[in-house]
């Protein structure tokens, strides 16, 4: 039996979560569980790990929602921070580095699902033509920094840029999808 769907503004979901409500939270996940698993999937590219830490997001941002500051940014960027972020701290982890010298992957497949998933995430929360905008190498930045996860650091090792002109053109792509929203 299917369940009727919550809906929500912002402002009262917002509300509800902070009281706790039992149906603040499933609409929270109704709401921003797809979004999220893309952005998650896109940075750890493993279904299983994708799908365990779209659940740890979840708990996480419930027991940590009083750090969330309605001035300072939406509920769905403050979201895919701690979404983001976990994912990233658990590629780092050494636990994660050792398991994954010892997984064998096959690469064209996750190529596959990482373009499915991409375009799911991208459409899920409406910007891919957004990021079609953006010049190439702006978006390419973009994509690594914020979709895979990599310091920008490596991005400077990867694309053999100078560190300044990394953090110039992500600067640029972030101010250029800014003005769509204003």
């Amino acid at each position: 039996m299917k369940r009727a769907k919550i809906d929500y503004t912002e402002p009262e979901l917002i509300d509800a979560v902070r009281r706790k409500e039992r149906m603040a939270a499933e609409a929270l996940y109704d709401m921003y569980s797809t979004a999220l698993y893309g952005v998650i999937y896109r940075i750890v590219s493993n279904e299983d790990l994708a799908e365990d830490l779209l659940q740890e997001s979840f708990v996480k941002i419930w027991n940590s929602f009083a750090s969330y500051d309605e001035n300072k940014g939406r509920l769905f960027t403050w979201m895919v921070n701690v979404a983001r972020h976990l994912a990233i701290d658990t590629l780092r982890s050494k636990d994660f580095r050792n398991q994954s010298k010892t997984d064998v992957v096959d690469e064209q497949t996750n190529l596959d699902k990482d373009e499915k998933y991409s375009e799911i995430h991208q459409d899920g929360v409406g910007i891919k033509e957004l990021l079609a905008k953006l010049r190439p190498q702006d978006k390419e930045i973009l994509d690594l920094v914020y979709f895979k996860g990599y310091t920008h650091v490596e991005v400077s090792d990867e694309l053999n840029l100078p560190l300044g002109t990394v953090k110039t053109r992500l600067r640029s792509a972030i101010i250029t999808l800014k003005t769509f929203f204003n």
